[in-house]
């Protein structure tokens, strides 16, 4: 056991080396590709996306490295690294839009450049989205269930009580066990007690035999060797499994030597302050003075000491990290901008060549620990002689230059608001859990229901750049959808890095037919990603919270239990309604456009520490105005009816899924085929249809056909071509689809003027 641990060590710490090798030529290209001006449109999109692919191959190996060393330390720099690349695949997204003007990238090409399958290129959920917060879920999630339950909004699942005649026999049948269980032991007892005896009278006749005398001392040995063995075993056993252990010493009982190094480092900090805490003072005060005075002979004054929020004395010596780029680089460049990711890159660079020898237990390393803790130490004594220095410059400009020091700026008139706005007077003396459990009792904090994205099952589109060489415009498929709610909802609600210096999206829409899935991609982002879901749809904060200060006052409430307990998912069901042209008169009573000028407030409230997303779902965009719409969603997915290829998979799934069994007589092609322009809700309804309770009894001896499944089908509404194209033309008037009509009118320009 000892050597299989050390071997899965030295595997994940292979996989990790080699990933910061591909993360070391990755830039080494991108820097060769910066200093290349690319014009050429094509070019720079098919660098674009290999750059993209690569930084999803490291996702893929930085992520099974992650979730598999036990090392905290390394953990936390392979994290590090791990949130760094998924900003950097954020932004090359963000790029790619840009270059493109479209959501939707069509690269089958490049990914057969590259040798890889379009399964290379899904996006992986990293475990410690969920992983390191995983008691604090289920205490949220088991509070939750006690408060709808006491609330009457849940109800238990009742118990089916058995028959008198039922509950008598099963009595029976457990007693009559039981008896027979102890007669058999008693019996046991009786013949083996009388074997001793039998073998004690023969030993007595026959005298000892040093024979057995020395088997007797044998067996004795070798087991006592072999307990220890076992015992060793099963101690390597519990440290590779990261489990706390009874047979380890207390030193390394803790899992994964959390608790050791815990003590330790406060231990070392500490030893840290008494030895190294004058000497830093002293250094700190004797550079900050020299700094002064310097600045006194260039500008002829002492400059005013720099306020807490502007670093303090930190900001004094502030100077460009080597990793800023120069200045007018050009090239491509201009479609990759430089990255604040790229420094978080760097953080292993402390683990390479070195030497671990028989490190076994994988706890932590002291010596790292010093070095963190020291800067930790230098941290706290600086802001004391922030306060100490600032005190000595205000006298020195007093008494030197005949000056008091500058009065503090006021704040801008936004930031008062925002303050203001934060601090609401009737909230002020509520608890985060007197807020949550009223906004759970009113139903607006609602219970996510355990789905992850990928049972959001879709194939690949194959076609996508054959078509589009013949300038047909694809229709994105469910892999596609699937890869931009990981990368606009599940990735930056999960790494609060990427949340805070990626690009920012506040709101996300999921627009399409009934029945694509846009209520089941919400739950999966929430679900992965362990956020909260605020249900804030017009039809379920209708008669809560009446009038403009009961609005206000409810979304302050979601706010600040929303930031509180990120990450947060805010959502809105049927979300045209609060922008409708013309409210319909069956739906006045609801006050449906009550949320309409408050949502840009909301989003506005938001900041990119905070992580909470605003996600809206539509059946009928079309029916909203467009223009506030979406200025209210920055990004807009449109989700379209499943292809063939992905009915072809649904099928398959469902059926399964539901119990069936697929057979010959079951010819999963023609359902495909058949299905054209039924979504996904559409055939798992028909599924349902036929696999009842007594179809799947039946199964055995009456195997599913493919006919049974086509009555059922033909009851539903598919989606027709007209909603379809109806789709589609709303979806050229938001701003992406109009500049990317745009951009194509200028092309068609562009090369008319060629052939002339």
């Amino acid at each position: 056991w000892g050597s299989s641990v050390l071997f899965s060590i030295s595997t994940y710490n292979k996989i990790w080396t080699n990933v910061q090798k591909d993360l070391d030529t990755q830039l080494q290209t991108e820097r060769e590709q910066f200093l290349q001006a690319e014009s050429d449109h094509v070019k720079a999109f098919r660098i674009l996306a290999a750059f993209y692919i690569n930084y999803l191959q490291i996702f893929h190996h930085l992520e099974e490295a992650h979730s598999h060393i036990i090392h905290q330390q390394k953990k936390a720099a392979i994290r590090q690294v791990l949130d760094g690349v998924i900003g950097r695949i954020l932004e090359l997204k963000k790029e790619m839009v840009g270059l493109e003007i479209s959501e939707f990238h069509y690269i089958d090409n490049v990914i057969e450049d590259l040798k890889l399958l379009p399964q290379d290129t899904e996006i992986p959920i990293p475990k410690y989205f969920i992983k390191e917060n995983l008691e604090g879920l289920q205490l949220r999630e088991k509070t939750l269930d006690e408060i709808l339950l006491s609330a009457g909004l849940e109800t238990e699942k009742p118990v089916e009580a058995m028959a008198f005649e039922d509950a008598i026999k099963t009595i029976q049948v457990a007693e009559r066990a039981r008896q027979g269980r102890r007669r058999a032991l008693y019996m046991k007892q009786i013949y083996l007690k009388e074997q001793r005896k039998r073998q004690t009278k023969v030993q007595e006749q026959a005298g000892p035999n040093p024979d057995d005398a020395a088997t007797l001392i044998q067996k004795v040995w070798r087991g006592y060797i072999q307990r220890k063995k076992t015992e060793k075993m099963r101690e390597e056993e519990m440290i590779f499994l990261g489990m706390p252990s009874p047979l380890l010493s207390p030193v390394s009982n803790a899992p994964q030597g959390e608790v050791e190094e815990s003590h330790e480092e406060e231990f070392i900090k500490n030893k840290l302050k008494e030895t190294e805490g004058l000497d830093i003072r002293e250094t700190l005060q004797d550079q900050i003075g020299q700094c002064f005075i310097e600045c006194r002979h260039i500008i002829g004054k002492f400059p005013d000491y720099p306020a807490k929020e502007e670093g303090g004395s930190m900001s004094i010596f502030s100077q460009k990290t080597p990793e800023e780029p120069p200045e007018a680089v050009g090239g491509i460049n201009e479609f990759c901008k430089f990255s604040p990711f790229i420094s978080l890159f760097w953080i292993t660079v402390v683990w390479q060549n070195r030497d671990e020898g028989r490190d076994f237990f994988q706890d932590h390393d002291p010596e790292l620990i010093k070095a963190e803790k020291r800067e930790e130490v230098e941290e706290e004594i600086r802001v004391q002689v922030d306060e100490l220095m600032q005190q000595k410059v205000k006298n020195l400009k007093l008494a030197v230059d005949g000056e008091m020091s500058g009065k503090k700026k006021r704040g801008k008139k936004g930031e008062k608001v925002r303050a203001a706005n934060c601090e609401m007077m009737l909230l002020a003396h509520r608890t985060i859990d007197s807020l949550y459990r009223e906004l759970a009792e009113e139903g607006i904090l609602i219970k996510v229901k355990p789905v992850n994205l990928s049972d959001y099952v879709g194939e690949y589109s194959y076609l996508g750049t054959t078509l589009c060489q013949v300038d047909v415009e694809p229709m994105p498929s469910l892999a596609d959808i699937r890869q931009l709610v990981a990368l606009y909802g599940i990735l930056p609600l999960g790494s609060q890095t990427a949340h805070e210096k990626a690009p920012l999206v506040k709101a996300l829409l999921l627009a399409g037919p009934s029945g694509v899935g846009k209520k089941m991609l919400v739950h999966a982002i929430c679900t992965e990603t362990g956020a909260n879901l605020f249900n804030l749809s017009p039809s379920n904060i209708a008669a809560k919270y009446p009038g403009k200060s009961g609005l206000q006052m409810m979304l302050h409430m979601v706010l600040k239990v929303a930031k509180q307990m990120q990450p947060s998912v805010m959502w809105i069901g049927d979300t045209e309604k609060p922008f409708y042209k013309t409210v319909p008169k069956a739906e006045e009573q609801i006050n449906p456009k009550r949320l309409e000028k408050m949502l840009p407030k909301l989003l506005k409230a938001l900041r990119a520490e905070d992580r909470v997303l605003l996600v809206g779902t539509s059946s009928r965009p079309f029916d909203a105005k467009i223009k506030p719409f979406c200025k209210v969603y920055q990004k807009i997915i449109l989700i379209p009816r499943p292809d063939y290829a992905s009915r072809f998979v649904l099928w398959k799934h469902i059926i399964t899924q539901h119990g069936g069994e697929i057979t010959k007589l079951l010819n999963i092609s023609c359902l495909a085929k058949l299905s054209d322009g039924f979504t996904q809700g559409r055939i798992v309804q028909a599924v349902q249809a036929v696999l009842s309770e007594l179809r799947l009894l039946q199964m055995a001896r009456k195997p599913l056909r493919t006919d049974e499944f086509l009555t059922p089908l033909a009851s539903l509404e598919p989606v027709y071509i007209e909603e379809e194209e109806t789709f589609k033309a709303w979806y050229t008037k938001t701003p992406l689809g109009r500049a990317r009509i745009k951009a194509a009118a200028q092309r068609e320009k562009a090369a008319r003027g060629k052939k002339k």
